[in-house]
């Protein structure tokens, strides 16, 4: 089974990816971020390495779906495929951060792997404000992220939404400016019981 966590840079991914992997005993995989050889130079000048990370993150991502579709535990990923293209590469572009002719190219490449591969069995949304984004940011302490422009945060959060709001497979949204998991054993059991029910059913012990 493939539980995917997504959501804006700064909502919590990898904090409830870590979370849910301990509460079930089901495998992480988390996102490569300290190791890309790309992300520091891509926030320094945006245009010039924006196709090299998309792709960099392209490939990295369609290896962890391969991989998980081989795997007979249960994995929980720390962000998908999908955010790739349908959020980080669009809003690249419409930015001028990213040429049409690299965009087209990098947009067909994705459709694709898509064509080789299914959805995840449950997508678990973390839906954010701009406010807490930015304070979450700043809480992590990341170097590279000091430079990220408010105006980008903001579009991605935009272009999440509207992708959200036309998937159509098995979907979780939690709106995380008030469920606070980390810090509230309430809030984190509120979400146990919302995936216990899209995965299990209301009476697990029944089936």
């Amino acid at each position: 089974m493939h539980i995917a966590i997504a959501g804006n840079i700064g909502s919590g991914k990898t904090t409830l990816t870590r979370m849910l992997a301990a509460h079930y005993g089901w495998t992480p995989r988390f996102e490569s971020v300290d190791f890309n050889p790309y992300l520091a130079d891509f926030y320094e000048d945006m245009e010039r390495w924006s196709f090299n990370l998309q792709i960099y993150f392209l490939n990295k991502r369609f290896q962890d779906v391969v991989e998980i579709s081989r795997q007979k535990d249960v994995i929980i990923q720390d962000r998908t495929i999908y955010e790739d293209a349908r959020i980080f590469a669009p809003n690249l572009h419409a930015m001028g951060l990213m040429s049409t002719r690299d965009f087209e190219n990098y947009s067909d490449l994705f459709d694709l792997m898509m064509s080789l591969v299914n959805p995840p069995d449950l997508m678990i949304y973390l839906r954010s404000g701009i406010p807490n984004l930015i304070a979450q940011i700043q809480k992590r302490g990341r170097e590279y992220e000091r430079s990220i422009r408010i105006d980008y945060i903001t579009g991605l959060n935009q272009r999440y939404e509207d992708w959200i709001a036309g998937y159509k497979s098995r979907l979780l949204i939690v709106d995380v400016d008030k469920i606070k998991f980390e810090s509230s054993p309430e809030d984190f059991q509120y979400i146990t019981d919302k995936i216990d029910a899209e995965l299990f059913g209301l009476f697990p012990n029944q089936q």
